[in-house]
């Protein structure tokens, strides 16, 4: 989903909202979802947990269609990297999964030498986890 997000759809965001110290992260999933509201912590309807989201400017217009407004959610599921070091993942990254490093306002964010399982993040580190390479 990362790849099919453009430039335009995220040029109202004003700030990421982070629930998780992402320097811990290698990847998160990100997608763009209608939401009721430009800021707030929205809903959040997915196995795993919701990490961050996006809050849009007071400029952001929603759809006439639906009345919602399309925000960026970044998220995690129960079986990538961070829970299961060796798993499907462990020496790449989801589809819709960038480096939270790269990601900032308006910025889309992309894949790194990290989160296609490279260097092993800190948390990693200090728990004596490798990755197989």
């Amino acid at each position: 989903m990362s790849s099919l997000i453009t430039e335009d759809e995220i040029s109202h965001e004003s700030e990421l909202v982070w629930l998780e110290d992402i320097e811990d992260l290698d990847y998160v999933r990100q997608s763009l979802d209608r939401l009721p509201t430009r800021k707030g912590r929205p809903a959040y309807h997915r196995d795993g947990r919701m990490i961050g989201y996006a809050i849009l400017g007071p400029d952001a217009r929603a759809s006439r269609a639906s009345g919602t407004f399309r925000r960026r959610v970044f998220w995690l599921l129960p079986h990538d990297r961070d829970m299961e070091p060796d798993g499907l993942y462990a020496k790449s990254a989801p589809a819709e999964g960038v480096d939270p490093r790269t990601l900032h306002p308006r910025v889309k964010g992309y894949k790194t030498e990290r989160s296609e399982g490279g260097p092993p993040s800190t948390a990693m580190q200090e728990l004596g986890i490798t990755l197989p390479l």
